[in-house]
């Protein structure tokens, strides 16, 4: 851009090798052995480089990163940093992005993604696809779409986020959440939602091991229950649309269940009040 200090090639090494750097564009520039490249930096403009220490993007301020790679050993990469945009990136470092805000992924892929999305917030993710457990812990205002999830207990804790056309292969995804919506997506795995409170799935095939139980205010819209055993027990305030038939439920509390059938409905000396709970085959 205009204006722009211009950086083109190069290589960098030492602690804080561009420490506090403000309106710059970088290209084909390779920072390595040594952290914290640009720490403290704003208004920057990144492209085809590739960062291969710890802490390049620390304390950082409107970031622009396109075809570019954090490796491995870019571990703990983006922490405590505002508006980043990455775009057709590569981050296979895992820790990254910590307690940061205003944070959109397009096109990008995260091969070793394990606590990574740790308290942030204001995020928005697009064909994205990551591999790691414990992705998206106590995020807040989330915009997921088009994402591949190979990774257990995904958005731990998160609040306000809304996840679309995407598959989730997650055992204990969406435990204590609020506010999560879920569209047309796939997932697999168990334990699936305990004890979140507004969690509402449209037009989603589940399957799970005692999955959607100890949620208050559980919505399935138009949804398939495949595979899933022992499911909704002590769930309060259901309103579940079920369009296949369910293996087994077990003790749900409170609100409508619609569905095509059930094979085993488990209700036993250990349920709660049943009083205002529906059970409707369509």
């Amino acid at each position: 851009m205009k204006d722009y200090r211009q950086i083109n090639g190069g290589e960098y090494t030492g602690e804080r090798a561009l420490f506090m750097l403000d309106s710059a564009r970088i290209e084909k520039a390779r920072f390595f052995d040594g952290e914290s490249p640009l720490k403290e930096s704003s208004n920057l403009e990144i492209y085809d480089s590739i960062f291969e220490w710890k802490y390049p993007l620390w304390y950082c301020r409107h970031i622009f990163v396109k075809d570019s790679k954090l490796a491995f050993t870019a571990r703990s990469g983006i922490w405590y940093t505002n508006d980043i945009v990455m775009e057709n990136c590569n981050i296979d470092a895992p820790k990254t992005f910590r307690r940061s805000s205003g944070i959109t992924l397009n096109s990008c892929s995260l091969e070793h993604a394990d606590e990574t999305f740790w308290s942030c917030k204001d995020i928005k993710i697009s064909q994205v696809k990551a591999n790691g457990d414990y992705f998206a812990m106590n995020c807040e205002n989330i915009e997921i779409d088009n994402f591949y999830l190979d990774g257990n207990y995904f958005l731990d804790g998160g609040k306000n986020a809304t996840i679309r056309n995407s598959v989730l292969n997650s055992k204990d995804a969406f435990w204590n959440t609020e506010n999560v919506t879920v569209i047309n997506c796939k997932i697999v795995g168990e334990y699936l939602g305990w004890n979140s409170k507004n969690l509402t799935f449209i037009n989603c095939e589940i399957s799970s091991l005692q999955g959607l139980c100890y949620i208050d205010g559980l919505k399935l819209v138009n949804c398939k229950l495949t595979d899933s055993t022992l499911t909704l027990e002590y769930c309060e305030n259901i309103d579940a649309d079920i369009v296949d038939e369910v293996i087994s439920i077990k003790n749900p509390t409170s609100g409508v269940i619609k569905l095509v059938g059930v094979k085993e409905l488990i209700i036993d000396d250990n349920s709660r009040a049943t009083d205002q709970l529906q059970i409707v085959k369509k």
